[in-house]
């Protein structure tokens, strides 16, 4: 059994520090403790692509050479070592003859005995390796020793990365986050560029789907990153960075303070985007807002300016997970006094308002009813919301409602427990696929095949009435996948909007300078194949909130759900009361 989607990152990186300090040193080479000795004023156009190549080159023999994988190098330092001169090499040809020579310098490569090869085999994603075999780009030379070492790599052998036990995403514990480098320091963050660029190429299951031309991004975010001049600017180099992945899971969880707005102060208001407008849905203590406003502008600037100028920074699947981010993000800011330009019932309003301390961490997001876990909205429909579920608890939920037409079952949050088995088990009447996973492949680093198929298995006690599932952009990772099992059930719906399109189980990964990032380290599909990344979940009934449902207090996904139980033949109004708390 996988569980997939194991962490919600709708709150910063927990204890992601905790899962780094296992990192251990391949070699006693200290050369580099806390300098690279590599200080950049600026690159010429030669040198940024002498850079690429060298990224590119550099993250293959991490993963192929036998001396490399075998864990035989210290490999961050053997970058330091050989950038200096691929730095001075005044043109392409020569820079590539210095590489070829660099690797002759790690030592023969042996003829394989029982050689590799990439099985067709159910693939997923197969490994973008043709730049190895272009003399023109790398010289005859240079080519010819990567294709050398491709054809002989050893099988299974991967010092750099490792799988996790019963669920092989990949592991990236051997990685140093070399947490006391001083800043700048160009090539501890170019290391940091190149590790990241290629944990993507060779160990994301989702490369494809982020929709990149990844050389190209390379190249781009080399001058941002090599020439950041101090921590921040360095900081928000690599979140540009990582957004280009377009995982909701990728972002730079260790250094979230810095993404704009930036601040540590916030305006106890809530607001969540709806009919694409910035609207507050709850105002915590000031009376001066009220639920509905839709909000224009902030300290003088449109608020569409600020979400162009913001976009680039938040590293989200798709734009239903942005818009929600950016919605929580809004009321955050610079301590002192904020003013928000208000559209109020078709009347611009300007609010003057004290951004003040946070007083706790963001709690998780949930759009679902306040208070019991389980109750009974009428004696035809049952509600089940998964943001206070406890796993023992679901046995008896069921048998409570087994005289009801329907079940909703709310996941327009993030479940408190694992429930795949527990609840989806009761809702089906036959051995159910679910979900196919991708896995990578040791052997062949980028490669991705589909392996394991999820499914669920009737227990008791069974229940037979319709199941409504709700969910919206507050449903991913784990609830994404809890989703993905309760609508394999016989009279499932899905009713709701898209989901934040991130699922599988996370990978974290280590950066210089003590940061610390992660990706959806799986692949989680349908039984068919069909995708979830960045699409979210099947949804059967489209339904979004709207502003005048906003300013009147209505569920109206919640009513849109109770309908697919009680059929057009209840009144609108009796629907509407069922659904509020």
């Amino acid at each position: 059994m996988r569980c997939a989607g194991l962490l919600f990152v709708g709150i910063v990186a927990w204890r992601i520090g905790a899962l780094f300090a296992q990192s251990t040193p391949v070699s006693p080479d200290t050369e580099f403790g806390v300098r690279s000795g590599i200080a950049l004023e600026k690159l010429t156009p030669i040198q940024i692509e002498n850079l690429v190549t060298l990224g590119r080159v550099w993250g293959f023999l991490k993963y192929h050479h036998p001396r490399v994988t075998a864990g035989e190098r210290s490999w961050d330092y053997d970058l330091f070592r050989i950038m200096p001169l691929i730095l001075a090499a005044p043109n392409r040809d020569e820079a590539n003859v210095t590489m070829a020579h660099w690797i002759d310098g790690l030592g023969p490569v042996s003829d394989c005995v029982s050689c590799v090869h990439f099985e067709q085999r159910e693939v997923a994603l197969a490994p973008d390796l043709g730049w190895i075999y272009d003399h023109t780009a790398l010289g005859a030379t240079l080519s010819e020793r990567l294709q050398r070492i491709y054809a002989n790599r050893v099988a299974d052998q991967q010092f750099y990365v490792s799988l996790v036990r019963n669920i092989d995403n990949p592991s990236f514990l051997h990685e140093d986050s070399y947490a006391a480098i001083q800043h700048p320091d160009s090539g501890y963050q170019l290391l940091a560029l190149y590790r990241f660029w290629n944990i993507m190429q060779y160990w994301s299951p989702y490369r494809s789907v982020a929709k990149q031309e990844w050389v190209e991004v390379l190249a781009e975010f080399i001058p941002q990153v090599a020439l950041a001049k101090d921590k921040d600017a360095f900081q928000l180099a690599m979140m540009g960075l990582i957004a280009r992945a377009n995982d909701t899971h990728a972002n730079l969880w260790s250094s979230i303070r810095l993404r704009p707005p930036a601040g540590d102060c916030v305006l106890p208001i809530e607001v969540r985007f709806v009919d694409q407008q910035a609207v507050i849905t709850e105002n915590k203590e000031l009376l001066m807002f009220k639920v509905g406003d839709v909000i224009e502008a902030v300290d003088g600037v449109p608020l569409a300016q600020l979400l162009t100028d913001w976009k680039a920074l938040y590293a989200d699947s798709n734009e239903a997970a942005r818009a929600r981010d950016t919605g929580r993000s809004l009321s955050k800011g610079r301590c002192g006094t904020a003013k928000l330009q208000i559209l109020r019932d078709g009347e611009e309003v300007e609010i003057a308002s004290d951004r003040l301390p946070q007083a706790k961490k963001l709690a998780l997001l949930k759009h679902d009813l306040a208070g019991d876990t389980f109750r009974l909205l009428s004696k035809d429909v049952a509600y089940l919301k998964l943001s206070s579920v406890k796993a023992a608890d679901v046995p008896r939920y069921i048998d409570q409602a087994k005289e009801t037409k329907g079940l909703v079952v709310d996941i327009r949050n993030y479940p408190s427990e694992f429930v795949v088995f527990a609840l989806g088990s009761l809702l089906v009447t036959k051995h159910t696929p679910f979900a196919r996973f991708t896995l990578p492949d040791l052997s062949n680093p980028g490669a991705f095949h589909f392996g394991y198929t999820e499914s669920l298995d009737p227990k008791s006690p069974h229940y037979d009435g319709k199941v409504i599932i709700l969910v919206d952009e507050s449903t991913q990772s784990q609830a994404e996948y809890t989703t993905m099992a309760l609508q394999a059930a016989p009279n499932a719906i899905v009713v709701g909007s898209q989901t934040a399109g991130a699922d599988g189980n996370v990978s974290p990964i280590p950066l210089p300078g003590g940061l610390s990032t992660m990706i959806s380290g799986i692949g989680v599909y349908y039984p068919d194949k069909a995708p979830t990344q960045r699409v979210g979940v099947r949804i059967d009934v489209k339904v979004e909130p709207s502003l005048n449902g906003i300013r009147t207090g209505r569920d109206e996904v919640l009513e849109a759900g109770i309908r697919q139980i009680l059929g057009d033949e209840v009144s609108p109004e009796v629907i509407e009361k069922m659904a509020r708390p």
